[in-house]
């Protein structure tokens, strides 16, 4: 089963459970994902969230009961699993500008979102692969020292963060707190600790000699940094070259059109990139390798 296979059997779970509760747990395992990379896959490949897909499709199968039956508001908002009339009310305005009463007496149709089918996805994008096709590398363990920041994939807020995340770094010469460098010019990103929620950490630090490490025990990091290990095996490495927007660019092509349609899985692990800092020029040249671990 690939991974459009995949995807779908967790939107047919999502569509035989729309008036039931949902987690997002019980979704990915049904494709056979972490929670975690189940919503960057999906999110990637549609642009909006899976909370997000699962509201607009409850909303849009509640819009449908108010044109076809009889029912009354409260009724089908307790069972699109809104806990009050208010609160339904307000979703169906935000989402389609118009009240739920309003729209049963008007005859103006509404956008309503349909059952997502992720084989027009995979029709629809085949052919794209070769736009940034990755080179297949192993690598050994690597020893990164750097400060821990945390973000989230809900309402897309780390892509906002990360470049923060960067300049916070430099702004405030963390680099400095790090002993034992070995490629003082190149900057690691590392994503890490993903958890059901979309929350994840982003590391940004140097590689660190590993044994001198270890002949200091008694050394103290500074609070907020962390030694982390990259762990070895096989990753897909895509280049990067372009303004500060492009790293996110090959992010979403690696998620939502690589990833899915290559021979490839992405097995447990950390996502890193390494930027190229001296022949770097933020924001207009950013020279960087975006890691993601592979099977």
């Amino acid at each position: 089963m690939d991974t459009f296979e995949r995807i779908q059997a967790a939107i047919e779970h999502i569509e035989e459970n729309l008036q039931e509760e949902l987690p997002i747990t019980e979704i990915s395992a049904k494709a056979c994902f972490s929670a975690f990379h189940f919503q960057r896959l999906f999110q990637a490949i549609t642009g909006f969230s899976v909370q997000e897909y699962i509201r607009k499709r409850r909303l849009s199968e509640a819009a449908v009961l108010l044109k076809e039956t009889q029912k009354n508001v409260l009724e089908i908002a307790v069972g699109y699993q809104y806990g009050s009339q208010e609160a339904f009310t307000r979703a169906f305005e935000a989402c389609f500008g118009v009240t739920p009463a309003k729209y049963r007496r008007a005859a103006t149709p509404l956008p309503l979102q349909k059952k997502m089918n992720f084989f027009a996805y995979q029709k629809k994008e085949k052919g794209t692969l070769s736009v940034n096709k990755p080179t297949i590398v192993e690598w050994n363990a690597i020893d990164i020292i750097g400060y821990r920041y945390q973000t989230n994939l809900r309402h897309e807020q780390y892509l906002a963060d990360i470049p923060q995340f960067y300049a916070d770094f430099g702004s405030k010469q963390y680099f400095q707190h790090i002993p034992h460098k070995t490629a003082p010019d190149m900057a690691y990103g590392i994503s890490c600790d993903f958890r059901d929620d979309g929350g994840f950490s982003f590391i940004v630090g140097e590689e660190v000699n590993a044994a001198l490490l270890d002949a200091e025990p008694t050394r103290a990091l500074p609070e907020g940094f962390v030694h982390f290990q990259l762990p070895p095996g096989k990753y897909a490495e895509f280049k990067v070259s372009g303004g500060f927007e492009q790293p996110q660019h090959v992010r979403s092509y690696i998620y939502g059109i690589w990833l899915p349609i290559s021979n490839y899985e992405r097995r447990e692990g950390p996502d890193f990139e390494i930027t190229d800092v001296v022949n770097s020029s933020y924001p207009d040249l950013i020279k960087m390798k975006i890691y993601i671990p592979v099977d």
